[in-house]
């Protein structure tokens, strides 16, 4: 009978897994009103000690080269980075652009977490007043779905690796990718008013913690 507690319990933590997310700059809060949402923990990260406690995290959108400072000036990147290795990470906007592998067209040198085998531009719309709304076409269960994508400043996919898996589309631009643990997209779904990704990203995490 404890056993059999034991393991029931071990199975209720794992599906309300905490999700960290990143809030140092950008627009964090929106994610955490969409996982509370969902019925889940949100850890608004700060510190390496906030980070530990979380089977997930997102990177939130925001400015990329302010998100990177913040993190060394937390002492948070090399964290951050070890948990991108082994750890469920979804990426918005600024957060896809931490994620990437290269950035094009860059005066000086932008540090990222390669964790994404991609190549990006960004704010390859152009400016805040060219942000933009329009349907997308995303693919998570091998049936195509239509959602609305929000667009701000976004950056633009010129590239991915063989193993980065795309997710979704607009028109034929490839706005979300996957590898492995890692998901991220160019637009803003926590925006929105479909939860289909965050759900997506929040069965990743509790399949990582419940296999």
């Amino acid at each position: 009978m404890i056993s059999a507690w034991l393991r029931e319990a071990g199975k209720q933590n794992s599906m309300n897994a905490i999700i960290g997310i990143l809030a140092l700059q950008g627009d964090f809060d929106q994610h955490r009103k969409v996982i509370a949402g969902l019925g889940h923990s949100a850890e608004l990260v700060r510190t390496s000690d906030e980070l530990k406690r979380c089977a997930g995290l997102i990177l939130p959108g925001g400015e990329s080269t302010t998100m990177t400072k913040l993190l060394k000036k937390h002492s948070l990147w090399d964290d951050v980075k070890t948990f991108c290795l082994h750890k469920p990470v979804f990426g918005t906007c600024a957060g896809l652009i931490l994620l990437s592998t290269r950035l094009e067209n860059e005066s000086e040198h932008v540090l990222t977490l390669a964790a994404l085998d991609i190549t990006v531009q960004r704010n390859a719309y152009g400016r805040q007043i060219d942000s933009f709304i329009d349907k997308v076409s995303v693919d998570l269960h091998g049936k195509p779905e239509k959602l609305e994508g929000i667009f701000i400043r976004a950056p633009i996919i010129l590239s991915c690796g063989l193993d980065v898996v795309a997710r979704g589309w607009h028109e034929k631009q490839i706005v979300m990718v996957e590898k492995n643990n890692v998901l991220a997209t160019t637009f803003h779904p926590e925006l929105g008013a479909d939860a289909i990704i965050h759900r997506y990203f929040l069965d990743k995490v509790i399949s990582s913690v419940h296999p």
